[in-house]
């Protein structure tokens, strides 16, 4: 299955380490040394313009910055799961 996390990015389930809220997430020291890390290396990607709302680890070691929540993400998720 896939994900839409906006603007024309998709990507598969199978391939989701974890979903995290922007906000909540960057409050924790640990959180914004790891975004730090992958930035330094070259590994994330902004897919929206708009204000960011949710990142996505993915399984490859790419952080993926979404303008989609990490509830909507979530919803999406289990309504894929239901078909």
């Amino acid at each position: 299955m896939y994900l839409h996390l906006g603007a024309d990015t998709v990507v598969r389930t199978r391939d989701i380490i974890a979903v995290f809220d922007m906000d909540r997430a960057t409050v924790n020291a640990t959180s914004r040394k790891f975004l730090a890390a992958a930035e330094k290396k070259k590994k994330v990607v902004n897919v929206s313009d708009d204000l960011p709302k949710s990142f996505i680890i993915c399984a490859d070691g790419h952080v993926l910055i979404s303008a989609v929540s990490s509830q909507t993400i979530a919803r999406r998720n289990e309504s894929n799961r239901c078909e």
